[in-house]
């Protein structure tokens, strides 16, 4: 905007007093400030605007490199490394008979030197 120094805001304002009777004052001042803020909400509207072209040109930048994406994938060989295995498939294993049991843990004897379990007597 306009970089008005106070020197130049008092400028303004004798010459506004020279130039336009007290009378009128209010009057012109009323009319100034319908004009400025008609200058801000045009301007409000042309920074809104250039933000929607900005976001809009962005969003349709993205959609391209998306749709790039989906066609290349670039990433799709380190997908099929990644599931492929690692080990090769084991072999069959054949089915034993009878598995091998443990005997109860009651026929188990205790070692030599140590007291058996239970209360004592």
């Amino acid at each position: 905007m306009l970089d008005l120094s106070w020197s130049h805001i008092l400028i303004l304002l004798i010459v506004v007093l020279a130039v336009v009777p007290p009378k009128d004052l209010p009057r012109v001042m009323r009319q100034a400030g319908r004009w400025m803020g008609k200058a801000r909400a045009m301007a409000d509207q042309f920074r809104k605007s250039f933000d929607e072209m900005a976001r809009q040109s962005e969003l349709d930048e993205l959609r391209a490199e998306l749709e790039a994406l989906r066609h290349e994938r670039p990433l799709a060989d380190i997908d099929r490394s990644l599931r492929a295995p690692v080990l090769p498939a084991p072999a069959p294993i054949a089915k034993a008979s009878a598995p091998e049991t443990l005997p109860p843990k009651e026929h188990l004897e205790p070692a030599a030197g140590t007291a058996p379990e239970g209360p004592p007597e």
